[in-house]
């Protein structure tokens, strides 16, 4: 597990087994090192899952007859691949007959936004491997796929880029057409941090494995969600307090198979049979000597609805509207009322590489020995642009494809009201939402809002012309000429000076950190908050009170307060230009970046848009 979020990448040395009803057992991944991830085909003829003949190959996909003969590969060099699912039909238009294709788990290299592991996203293939393409754009980690009876992908998603639940974020539900488009949230308020291992039952219930702070394998208990309302019915699966349950999976009659273990570790999982309404659970099977985990039942089932898709790669762009962005979930809508929004900023997500700088870094303080300092756990941003919002509330733009992005809502002093999570649209996607963090489950107006009567806003300046903001180029100039005159001594609260303090990172290149960017970060908390800075958040940040003399926190932020703020500087010969309080906005919106200028390793792969891998 690292730091709570991540599971382990159990699988190592794992084997399939076949149960049968007289309870004997028969190991059908013979040929392999490893073997996890079992799936069944629709008729429960076939197995898709995830293998390795040696210890070093990479983990790829395979699929087999039920009783373990015919084995072929249907992955090849694209990684380690896990989590295989069957999809339902896909079909375009243009199509002469529909398609088959499965889902799986993968990676593009680059590191979760984290810093710790490779991130992980959802692909698609052929049934015979062939037009690999990628469907999510998450930049921390997607996981644990499961195909809906309405043909829709449901599945974990690691959300970190609003710093939800403090720097870790949190792990959610949501939902994904087969083609990539239409990502939403399907499950994310209520209940525990992490939420994962998905699936659906035969009498409406989506039941998934939740936890604050799992163990290795990623167990935890269970809770489930209404298909009808899955955004406003989450429950826990009653009288389930005891152990610690693992990879939930459907049965015909509207129970589940689910592995269980004890959660002080002193037994190994045992697969059981749990009644989703009353949490009563039996035994099936338990080998003492293995961890029996991910266990499906051998049955035919509905196909799911087939998918139609209007992706086309030929088009490197996508489109996003929203029809009202004072449309929200705010507890009272007469916080923000009309008017308050006058700008929306677009902001690019770039991946992490391996030579980026680690999150936690060791400073070297001469004065008082080492220290630990949180550098931001965000990724860097770079603007795609910024638009004037109509008087309704709308806008309408286009953008560049399969690129994760990030939307603020601004108001008057350019701070950003509302920021989003990583959201994306696939090549010729027409991708649309209600407002600004709105109820899913509304119906929108019917009415034709401005910005579609108009064409959209083109917001796709190739990459070397989206522009950056840096503490190091763009915030220390400005500290040099306007703060360090008072804050430079020894003596001052705030202490803001020049020094470059050397960072000792575990045998990477060395790095420096500024000790004025030390001291404004300092005191990051498990909320995401600093003491000066709070990352992501300009308008709760105290450098911006100050430096606009002025609390401009909102009621939603629930960190109002009565004390006086002080404006600096206070001396109106060096008062600060309103070009520079943009910048420490942009700064601190963007993240509170010490290097928020993409290194070429982290520029996209020219392949991005075309989805192919």
């Amino acid at each position: 597990m690292a730091d709570g979020m991540l599971r382990a990448d159990y699988g190592d040395r794992a084997r399939l087994l076949i149960v049968m009803p007289d309870s004997s057992t028969q190991v059908i991944s013979q040929d392999f090192h490893s073997a996890c991830d079992p799936e069944i085909s629709f008729d429960a003829s076939h197995i898709l899952f995830a293998g390795k003949k040696t210890s070093s190959d990479n983990w790829n996909i395979f699929e087999m007859m039920i009783d373990g003969t015919n084995v072929r590969q249907v992955t090849r060099n694209t990684g380690d691949c896990k989590s295989p699912c069957y999809q339902a039909t896909l079909y375009t238009i243009v199509s002469p007959k529909p398609w088959y294709q499965l889902t799986f788990v993968s990676s593009d290299g680059h590191l979760n936004e984290y810093g710790g592991t490779t991130a992980t996203n959802l692909y698609s293939c052929k049934l015979d491997g062939s037009a690999v393409r990628r469907l999510t754009y998450n930049l921390s980690s997607d996981m644990d796929p499961f195909i809906m009876s309405d043909g829709r992908l449901l599945f974990a998603s690691w959300r970190r880029s609003m710093l939800n639940r403090g720097p870790r974020g949190r792990i959610a539900l949501f939902a994904v057409n087969i083609d990539g488009a239409d990502y939403a949230a399907f499950s994310s308020g209520g209940g525990k941090r992490i939420k994962h291992m998905p699936c659906t039952t035969t009498k409406g219930l989506a039941v998934f494995v939740e936890a604050d702070s799992i163990p290795w394998d990623g167990a935890g208990s269970l809770a489930c969600v209404n298909l009808r309302r899955p955004l406003h019915s989450y429950q826990p699966i009653p009288a389930v307090t005891d152990g610690l349950f693992h990879s939930p999976s459907p049965l015909p009659d509207g129970s589940i198979l689910v592995s269980r273990r004890s959660s002080d570790n002193s037994d190994t999982h045992g697969v059981y049979r749990l009644d989703p309404s009353t949490g009563r659970y039996d035994l099936i099977f338990d080998n003492p000597d293995y961890h029996d985990i991910q266990a499906k039942a051998v049955y035919s089932r509905p196909e799911p609805d087939g998918r139609s898709s209007v992706v086309t790669e030929e088009n490197p762009h996508g489109k996003l509207y929203c029809l009202n962005v004072y449309t929200s979930d705010l507890e009272r809508p007469d916080w923000m009322p009309r008017g308050t929004v006058k700008r929306l900023r677009v902001l690019e997500g770039v991946p992490l590489s391996d030579n980026s700088p680690d999150i936690q870094a060791t400073y070297v303080d001469e004065a008082s020995g080492p220290s630990r300092f949180l550098i931001p756990p965000l990724v860097p941003r770079r603007v795609l642009g910024e638009i004037d919002v109509s008087p309704d509330g709308s806008f309408n733009i286009e953008i560049p494809a399969n690129t994760p992005i990030q939307l603020q809502t601004l108001d008057a002093d350019g701070m950003a009201l509302r920021s989003c999570g990583w959201i994306w649209a696939k090549n010729n996607e027409p991708r649309g939402c209600i407002g600004c963090h709105e109820n899913g489950e509304l119906t929108p107006e019917n009415i034709l809002v401005d910005a579609l009567t108009r064409p959209s806003i083109k917001l796709t300046l190739p990459p070397e012309r989206r522009r950056t903001v840096d503490f190091r180029r763009d915030i220390m100039p400005i500290i040099i000429k306007n703060c360090v005159q008072c804050h430079g001594g020894d003596a001052s609260s705030v202490h803001l000076t020049r020094d470059l303090l050397p960072v000792a990172d575990s045998g990477k290149e060395k790095h420096f950190v500024n000790r004025s960017y030390q001291t404004l970060l300092a005191g990051i908390n498990e909320g995401g908050y600093g003491k000066y800075v709070h990352p992501g958040k300009a308008r709760t940040s105290r450098l911006i009170w100050h430096i606009f003399g002025r609390n401009t926190s909102r009621p939603w932020d629930n960190s109002l307060s009565q004390k006086q703020v002080l404006k600096m500087p206070p001396d109106q010969d060096r008062k600060l230009s309103d070009d520079e309080k943009k910048t420490f906005i942009e700064w601190i919106d963007m993240g509170a970046l010490w290097n928020g200028i993409p290194s070429r390793d982290n520029l996209p792969e020219k392949n991005q848009n075309s989805g192919d891998k």
